[in-house]
């Protein structure tokens, strides 16, 4: 997808910020609607494929940490939040439900076009998820996943082995793109937010405590393998039961 195709959808009360933002990105290239709280998006994403929403926190009715929830748990389109200065926690939360970045009121526009171009180029630069794994039981190699318990156990046994919070998302990143060679930034796309400390320390070191759990010799790994100056890809097939 090239700049010009993209169709950014503003959601924003405020006819004084939603008008001139929508104004503003189209004079830069992309398609605007705009929406002016919960429902107006409703009727917008039936309508219209969204590539990315700019989304308010403080809106009457249902408010923007509960858009964002919801667009999450439905569609796989990018969310930027439009926070005021004073609301530390709900960026956070934000963040947690799945926002891809925030921008603090009030905004430069030409700040928010940045963020806007960047969540984009790392949302297209990503390969497309082969399976969507939420539930259940899957296997991949000699192991099975167990998704509501975040623990892993190999065949034929019953012993279960935790995984921590960051090794469960950093496994199931794996697992959704099998196959894919993803980057070390896809990794920290498709894990984390940027913003989290989670993903402050190395990568690379995160990849090495999952393979300490899942590899016979992590120093020789077959299963999430280094892929040289690209960065790592899970090489067994994945089988969701």
């Amino acid at each position: 997808m090239t700049q010009g195709n993209e169709h950014i959808l503003v959601v924003d009360d405020h006819e004084d910020i939603r008008e001139p933002l929508a104004k503003y990105l189209r004079q830069n290239g992309f398609r605007v609607s705009k929406a002016a709280n919960g429902n107006e998006l409703n009727t917008v994403l039936r309508g219209a494929s969204i590539d990315l929403v700019v989304l308010d926190i403080l809106m009457p009715g249902e408010g923007g940490l509960e858009i964002c929830r919801r667009i999450r748990e439905t569609k796989d389109i990018p969310v930027i939040l439009l926070t005021a200065v004073a609301e530390e926690t709900d960026k956070i939360i934000g963040l947690e439900m799945g926002a891809d970045d925030y921008v603090t009121k009030p905004f430069n526009p030409r700040e928010l076009l940045a963020r806007i171009k960047g969540v984009l180029r790392r949302t297209n630069s990503l390969p497309k998820q082969y399976s969507t794994i939420d539930s259940g039981h899957v296997s991949f190699g000699a192991w099975i996943l167990d998704v509501n318990r975040q623990s892993i156990r190999k065949r034929r046994t019953s012993e279960d082995i935790s995984l921590s919070t960051v090794e469960f998302k950093l496994l199931m990143a794996f697992l959704t793109h099998a196959r894919f060679v993803l980057s070390r930034d896809q990794l920290l796309d498709l894990v984390s937010n940027r913003e989290s400390d989670v993903f402050d320390r190395s990568i690379d070191n995160q990849v090495s405590r999952l393979r300490k759990k899942i590899e016979t010799d992590p120093k020789k790994p077959e299963i999430i393998k280094t892929v040289w100056g690209g960065g790592y890809m899970l090489t067994v097939d994945v089988i969701k039961t």
